[in-house]
């Protein structure tokens, strides 16, 4: 894929699909800047992608914080493709979320995304042009018990995604999603034999691997899907088709 040269932004790039994003875009080529909560976690990935020639900068930042958001958005000048990937997905039922988990759950998987891209596409399209990928969910799509704060975020993702690729396009800035199905990640553990249940449901009839999401924002980033704006792309294993 063609991104060499190009300075990636992967929000959220210490574990998990972000990881395989940020590994995906160094080993074609990127300079790639990645984000989280972890020093010690983000640093490391760092250093072991720098060591295979890469080029790679970790900056700590809780997307939780607006404060971290902002300082974020001015701390790095320079963006060819941003990668809203940091999210919390917390699961259960609706009668149990609590205040503090939507406002936390809406303030990391829409506010960051929302004020990243509100910083970054202006000046993407100032240099001439960008590409934005966010990262959605299957379940932004379809109603699914115990997904109902985690959905929404997502689908409110989407809607953003559609509305950036309007108001953006014309300047030269590409805005797509990807809507994973059910991942293997570090995050998903807690899910246990459920998260093997769910993909029973799919024609694959398998989770994922990170790379296999990877593999799918590394292309909507790349000079490869350069007419390619406003699409929402199912990685989920053929649940679409069912």
């Amino acid at each position: 894929m063609t991104v060499q040269g190009k300075t990636v932004l992967v929000t959220g790039g210490t574990s998990g699909i972000g990881e395989a994003i940020a590994r995906a875009y160094a080993a074609n080529g990127a300079d790639v800047v990645i984000t989280g909560r972890s020093e010690e976690r983000g640093q490391r990935i760092a250093d072991s992608l720098t060591k295979d020639g890469a080029r790679v900068r970790f900056i700590r930042a809780d997307l939780a914080d607006f404060d971290d958001v902002q300082r974020l958005a001015k701390e790095v000048d320079h963006v060819d493709v941003l990668v809203n990937n940091a999210g919390v997905f917390p699961f259960g039922p609706t009668d149990q979320v609590d205040s503090d988990s939507f406002d936390s759950t809406y303030a990391v998987n829409v506010k960051a995304p929302l004020f990243l891209t509100g910083a970054f596409a202006p000046r993407m399209a100032a240099n001439g042009g960008g590409a934005i990928v966010n990262v959605s969910t299957m379940v932004a799509s379809f109603g699914l018990p115990g997904m109902a704060l985690y959905g929404s975020t997502k689908a409110a993702l989407e809607l953003l995604t559609k509305t950036w690729a309007a108001e953006y396009g014309p300047e030269g800035v590409r805005v797509n999603a990807i809507a994973p199905g059910p991942t293997r990640t570090p995050g998903t553990e807690p899910m246990g034999d459920e998260l093997d249940q769910l993909a029973t449901t799919l024609p694959l009839g398998r989770p994922a691997t990170p790379e296999e999401i990877a593999a799918a924002a590394l292309f909507l980033g790349s000079d490869e899907a350069s007419y390619v704006n406003g699409a929402v792309v199912p990685v989920d294993g053929g649940r679409t088709a069912v």
